[in-house]
C-alpha cells in the first residue's frame, strides 16, 4: 500500500529565530496512504488522508491539494535551539524522501551602558552599544535623532567572546535629541533596538577675571564621562573649603617677628620671649648684689647723714625696653616697635620689677 506514490517535492532548508514559527512543505503523488514527519530521525506527526496523527502540540499540520497531487505542511511551534537538525518527510513503505535541515537563531542582548547623556555644546564625544549573546553577530547602525556637527561609528567584535561585540558612535551634538542602536539580521529578518537620551547644555560664559566653576563643571562631559549633580556640588564644596584652608594656614603661620625670633608658631615667640625676660631678670639681680656689697663696705662704721651722697646722683639703669611690664615698656620705649605684637603672657604668671638701684631702696636696706 502506498507504493504507487513518489515524493514530488520535498521540504526545504529554513532558518528562524528562537520562539518563532518553522514551516516546511512536502508534496506527494496521487495514491499515498500515509507520509510521516521526522525531526533528528524521531517521527514527530503522522499524516493520514483524512486526519493527522498528532502526539505533541507543537508539532502542528496544514493539507493542501495541488493539480491531482498534495501538499503537507508541518509547523513546529515555538522553536528552541534543540530543534536544530535534520528535517525529514518520508511515505509509508517507501524508500522515497524529502529532508532539510533547520537552524534556530538566538537574538542576544542589546544594551547602551547610560539610558540620560549629558554632554556640552559642540564637544566632541562617545557613545558605546554593546550586543552580547548572539548566536551570529548581527550588523549595528546607528540613528540619529538630533543635529549633529560630526559623526561616525565602527565595529568592534570582542576577542574573548565570539557572540559578542560593540560599536562606538562618534558624534559632536548641537541640539538635544536621541540616539537609537539598531541591530539586524537579513536572513531571518530579525531587528533589535536600544535607545538613549542626549542632553546639550550651553558652557556658561565666564565674567571678570575669577575662575569660572560652572564653566569647568560643564566642560568635563566633554572629556568622556558626565558629572551627575551631587557630584557637581560636592566638587563646589571642596574647592571653597581647599580656598578657606589655604587663607587660614596662610594667615596662621605669618612669620612672628616679636623677640626677635622668626617662628611660625605663637608658642615658639612665648617661649623665647620667656627666656630673655628671664635673663634680663638674672642680670639685674646680680648687679645689685655687687652694688650691696660695696656699699656695706664703705659704710660699716655707721650711717653718716653728712656725707657726700654719690650714689645717690648715680642715675638709675635704663628701662630695658623688654621690662615685663607692658605699660612700663610702652612708655619708656618710645613708639611701639614690632615686639608689641607678640600676644601678651598668661594671667597665671605675674611679672614684677623693682630698681634696686635707687637711693632710697639703698639707704633702707644699710640702716
Amino acid at each position: 500500500s502506498g507504493s504507487g506514490s513518489e515524493v514530488i517535492e520535498g521540504p526545504q532548508n529554513a532558518t528562524v529565530l528562537k520562539g518563532s514559527q518553522a514551516r516546511f512543505n512536502c508534496t506527494v503523488s496521487q495514491g499515498w496512504k500515509l507520509i510521516m514527519w521526522a525531526l533528528n530521525d524521531m517521527v514527530v506527526l503522522s499524516i493520514r488522508p483524512m486526519e493527522p496523527i498528532i502526539t505533541n502540540d507543537r508539532f502542528t499540520s496544514q493539507r493542501y491539494d495541488q493539480g491531482g497531487n498534495f501538499t503537507s505542511e508541518m509547523i513546529i511551534h515555538n522553536v528552541q535551539p534543540s530543534d536544530s537538525g535534520n528535517i525529514r518527510c518520508s511515505l509509508q513503505n517507501s524508500r522515497l524522501h524529502g529532508s532539510a535541515s533547520l537552524t534556530v537563531q538566538v537574538m542576544g542582548e542589546l544594551f547602551i551602558p547610560n539610558v540620560n547623556l549629558v554632554v556640552a555644546e559642540n564637544e566632541p564625544c562617545k557613545v558605546t552599544c554593546r550586543a552580547s549573546h548572539w548566536t551570529r553577530l548581527p550588523n549595528i547602525s546607528w540613528e540619529l535623532g538630533l543635529l549633529v556637527s560630526h559623526s561616525s561609528y565602527y565595529f568592534v567584535p570582542e576577542p574573548s567572546d565570539l557572540q559578542s561585540a560593540v560599536s562606538i558612535l562618534a558624534l559632536t551634538p548641537q541640539s538635544n535629541g536621541t540616539l537609537t542602536c539598531v541591530a539586524t539580521w537579513k536572513s531571518p529578518k530579525a531587528r533589535k533596538s536600544a535607545t538613549v537620551n542626549l542632553t546639550v547644555i550651553r558652557r556658561p560664559q565666564g565674567t571678570g577675571g575669577g575662575i569660572n566653576i560652572p564653566g569647568i563643571l560643564s566642560s568635563l562631559p566633554g572629556l568622556g564621562f558626565s558629572l551627575p549633580t551631587w557630584g557637581k556640588v560636592g566638587l563646589g564644596l571642596a574647592g571653597t573649603m581647599l580656598l578657606t584652608l589655604t587663607c587660614a594656614l596662610t594667615i596662621r603661620c605669618g612669620c612672628c617677628r616679636c623677640c626677635g625670633c622668626k617662628c611660625c608658631c605663637r608658642f615658639c615667640c612665648r617661649r623665647k620671649r620667656g627666656f630673655r625676660i628671664q635673663f634680663q631678670r638674672k642680670s639685674e639681680k646680680e648687679k645689685t648684689n655687687k652694688e650691696t656689697k660695696t656699699e656695706s663696705g664703705n659704710e660699716n662704721s655707721g650711717y653718716n647723714s653728712d656725707a657726700p651722697k654719690t650714689t645717690e646722683t648715680a642715675s638709675p639703669p635704663p628701662k630695658s625696653c623688654e621690662s615685663s611690664d607692658p605699660e612700663q615698656r610702652s612708655s619708656s620705649c618710645g613708639p611701639p616697635q614690632e615686639t608689641d605684637q607678640c600676644p601678651p603672657r598668661p594671667a597665671s604668671h605675674p611679672q614684677a620689677s623693682f630698681n634696686l638701684a635707687s637711693p632710697e631702696v639703698r639707704n633702707t636696706i644699710v640702716v
